[in-house]
């Protein structure tokens, strides 16, 4: 397996059509990820779920900045976060109650599957589009609809009518580490159909590539030896798929210790003192688990540059 087939986000197009779609595979830059947290296996897998998804999510909008994709519940795993840049960095991590978490583990046998309902309860899905400071922030939000991700997902697009779109998603720990896939279809109305065809043509060729889609195997999404063209020929060789050049996904944290010293110098001296133990302020990233500590000299010297 080469590089180029891993970590990455593969556009295609079913042939001459106006369907649309996007293969997330992700493995090394996932499993670098979840080995910076201790996370128990369902945790780990919903994390590893929902960063596939904010990948291939992300590379469906046409923007340069942030797409973050949040849930909070009321159930065991209380909140998980995901974001990827425009240009592929990706991160994540979980908030969970290891008591309420011990409690579901012990009502069920070891590889059970665990639902969206048991472990996260009743919340929402929210995804958030930032621009940058000069833009105005885009966000949708729906309820904890099912029993998967997925479900929950396609709940949201079933309630637009701006756009058709199936989503498939897998993780799993494998020999290999941590491993997640996604992949979407996608119809947009405005396109108006098949290339030289009509609107039937156009529901029977979105039709034929659901079904296609609804055949992938999780195993077939995670499968390291099964690289994005050889899966997407699997999937639809009957109508052919045209590939595009892939985008790289890479972990990366956008954690800053000079932007995190402002935030202190912000707080009055009362406050920052409060703050401090054995004589310094200490902050740990949750994405990164990078530890920022910050004693008087170090803070002095972050006064000194702001003037």
């Amino acid at each position: 397996m080469t590089e180029s087939t891993d970590n990455l986000i593969q556009p295609f197009l079913v042939h001459q059509t106006d369907v649309r779609g996007r293969l997330v595979r992700l493995g090394s830059e996932l499993d670098e990820i979840m080995s910076r947290h201790d996370y128990p296996e369902p945790v780990a897998r919903l994390l590893a779920e929902l960063l596939a998804l904010a990948a291939v999510m992300g590379s469906a909008l046409k923007f340069d900045g942030i797409l973050t994709v949040q849930t909070k519940g009321d159930g065991a795993v209380k909140m998980m976060v995901a974001d990827v840049t425009s240009d592929g960095a990706i991160r994540g991590y979980a908030q969970f109650d290891e008591d309420l978490l011990a409690g579901i583990l012990k009502s069920h046998s070891e590889g059970d599957f665990l639902s969206v309902p048991q472990l996260m309860g009743a919340g929402y899905l929210a995804f958030t589009v930032d621009q940058g400071e000069h833009t105005e922030r885009y966000q949708g939000i729906v309820e904890l609809t099912g029993s998967t991700l997925a479900d929950c997902i396609q709940h949201y697009f079933s309630q637009s009518d701006q756009v058709d779109m199936v989503v498939r998603l897998a993780a799993g720990l494998t020999d290999q580490g941590w491993r997640a896939g996604a992949i979407t279809l996608q119809r947009l109305p405005e396109v108006g159909g098949v290339a030289g065809g009509d609107l039937d043509d156009s529901k029977e060729v979105w039709r034929r590539s659901v079904i296609f889609l609804s055949s992938v195997k999780n195993e077939e999404l995670l499968d390291p030896e099964l690289d994005a063209s050889g899966l997407l020929f699997r999937l639809f060789h009957e109508d052919g798929a045209v590939v595009y050049d892939p985008i790289e996904l890479k972990f990366s944290c956008r954690c800053d210790e000079s932007r995190l010293a402002h935030v202190l110098l912000t707080l009055g001296q009362q406050e920052l003192d409060d703050c401090k133990v054995d004589g310094a302020v200490s902050s740990q990233c949750e994405f990164c688990r990078q530890l920022f500590v910050f004693d008087d000299e170090k803070l002095a010297y972050y006064r000194s540059l702001q003037g």
